[in-house]
């Protein structure tokens, strides 16, 4: 960069600390308005925000990697957690179920659901325990991938990059709560749309791919040779033969099964942290359906993002020399293919991607400790200035420890499976059973989440090193932590009294789910079942359309950039029919949803 470029980056970052500094006021009134700002923030704040809280700095970089090297292919292998599919249960029933919740955290809702007893307080301080380690492996991945991309602009180490990134991102979220990390999410997404809107103009105008090029595997000296209609094909094959780091793909259709199995897991357990804070800060249940429809909606835009990245990537490489490492694709093409002076705002756009993301991690993380811990168990008389107090010192503290994991991370993809696959997966699983089995316990939920906790953990740790099996390495890193918590789950509800039917009577009322809760529910009036029946019918079939309609919604964005008309024109045609299923099974009865 030139000094000009420097100068534009640092006038940004001055700014959004100033803005945290504006805001100290308002976030400190009360943890209501540090973690939730006041429940009052319309639902298009909150679906703007929850888009550049995901439109992450290294997510961005493994996205625009698996693209380059493997096209289409890298998106179906990104339904692991880079699609988000999850948004589309949120945007149809599970948004409105968090919400009508009317809690802070995920572990505060282990009371409405487990009550307020023995139970519902070990299923809650396990919640909460699990969610910071959780947290702080996501600081340690997002650490890495944003020092890869600062570390190569500014010519200094990677780990000192991410240092100085999640320092930058520390400072204004501890001081403004949740009334800064959502507005300054609305300032840095609007620079992230600006950012997206040039590079897909730029790439659209000035780079058409040739019918065969090369590109770089992971792992190997090998190149790659890919014919543009096998790169952009929309079909997903059910093998492909890779070698090196991505040789784990090679059994793709069964790769694309587990994936998507993983994802229904995750999408039915309602999700949690910085995504589940968005709906319990939602006004009802229709924002919750409105800011989950503007969410995935300017979500789509990050495909043809990544795959004009991609592309100037093969474009560079066909010029020069193949890009050795597909992980450094994005800052490569920044630096070689953008102008001084948009340069440096491009890169404030990218920083600002990294710490939208960071600031929701942290302040969402904070919560637990503060809500679910401090004030729960530890002194639940503090006060509001005590409160808040406590809410940024969680902050430092959660942040230190992801900075200190993140020293012995050196490749995205690798932490970013085991996040996704191993530690999500045994997680999802006492996160499903709650909302769908009434006989499912507190004592199950706390089992199953620290078994698959462990078991995660040791996976990664032991077993995955034991048995040096790349091409499996995904299947062991989902199957053994899923096993183990499952087993914990029924063996903890089995072994353990029932909870008490008044807890769950109330429960069932308040959220109103789907799934096997004939105990409960035959006690409720004829009327009031056969409404609530309607509606879970309504949110299965809406949900079994907008499924699709997210991939096809996402995937059409990919195909405009690659020129792929034919393509394009049948995902445009299903994606017509597939908006006008959605819009009569849902869209239709956002305002006739039941009180």
């Amino acid at each position: 960069m030139e000094i000009i470029d420097y100068i534009i980056v640092t006038i940004y970052l001055l700014f959004i600390v100033s803005l945290g500094f504006f805001l100290q006021r308002k976030a400190s009134t009360g943890i209501e308005s540090y973690f939730l700002g006041n429940r009052n923030l319309p639902w298009w704040v909150l679906g703007a925000s929850g888009m550049a809280s995901n439109t992450d700095l290294a997510g961005t970089m493994i996205l625009t990697a698996l693209v380059y090297a493997l096209g289409t292919k890298g998106f179906f292998i990104e339904i692991r957690g880079g699609i988000v599919l999850y948004l589309a249960c949120l945007m149809t029933f599970m948004g409105k179920w968090n919400c009508r919740a009317q809690v802070m955290t995920v572990a505060e809702w282990m009371k409405l659901r487990f009550g307020n007893g023995r139970e519902g307080n070990i299923a809650r301080i396990i919640s909460a325990v699990a969610n910071i380690i959780f947290a702080i492996g996501t600081i340690s991945y997002f650490a890495v991938g944003g020092g890869k991309f600062l570390g190569e602009f500014l010519g200094i180490d990677d780990g000192i990059a991410g240092i100085l990134l999640i320092l930058l991102a520390l400072i204004y979220t501890t001081i403004s709560g949740f009334y800064g990390v959502v507005l300054t999410d609305i300032f840095q997404g609007f620079f992230i749309f600006l950012a997206i809107l040039y590079i897909c103009f730029m790439t659209f105008q000035t780079v058409n791919l040739p019918d065969t090029f090369l590109i770089s595997i992971p792992g190997t000296e090998q190149l790659q040779e890919w014919s543009l209609a096998e790169w952009s094909s929309i079909t997903p094959p059910i093998k492909i033969d890779l070698p090196g780091h991505y040789s784990i793909f090679n059994l793709f259709g069964g790769v694309m099964l587990f994936y998507t199995f993983k994802v229904f897991l995750e999408g039915a357990a309602g999700s949690g942290g910085y995504v589940a804070q968005r709906y319990f800060a939602a006004k009802s249940d229709r924002e919750a359906g409105l800011l989950s429809l503007f969410w995935i909606f300017l979500l789509s835009f990050r495909w043809p993002l990544v795959t004009s990245l991609a592309i100037l990537g093969i474009d560079y490489g066909l010029k020069n020399q193949v890009i050795s490492d597909p992980e450094l694709v994005l800052p490569t093409v920044i630096a070689e293919y953008i102008p001084v002076g948009v340069k440096g705002l491009l890169v404030a756009c990218f920083i600002a991607a990294a710490m939208s993301t960071f600031d929701s991690i942290i302040n969402s993380t904070a919560a637990y400790w503060v809500k679910d811990i401090y004030q729960a168990y530890i002194k639940p008389e503090a006060s509001n200035q005590q409160l808040v107090y406590q809410g940024r010192l969680a902050s430092i503290f959660i942040v230190g420890l992801g900075l200190i994991f993140s020293f012995n991370i050196t490749n995205i993809n690798d932490i970013w499976g085991w996040l996704t696959l191993g530690l999500g997966t045994g997680l999802f699983i006492p996160l499903v059973l709650r909302w769908y089995w009434w006989r499912f316990n507190g004592y199950g939920f706390a089992i199953g989440t620290g078994a698959g906790l462990v078991a995660a953990i040791l996976t990664k740790a032991v077993i995955l090193p034991f048995l040096n099996m790349p091409q499996l390495q995904e299947y062991i890193l989902f199957l053994v932590p899923s096993i183990c918590s499952f087993l914990g789950c029924i063996l903890g509800t089995f072994l353990t009294p029932a909870t008490n039917l008044e807890v769950i009577d109330n429960f069932y009322r308040v959220t109103r789910p789907f799934g096997f809760w004939g105990v409960v529910s035959q006690n409720l009036p004829t009327n009031l079942q056969a409404k609530i029946e309607r509606e879970n019918r309504r949110d299965i079939m809406a949900t079994l359309i907008a499924i699709p309609w997210q991939l096809v919604l996402f995937l059409m964005g990919m195909m405009l950039m690659m020129k792929q008309w034919e393509n394009f024109g049948v995902l445009l045609l299903m994606f017509i029919l597939l908006s006008i299923g959605l819009y009569f099974t849902w869209f239709n009865h956002l305002d006739k949803i039941q009180k």
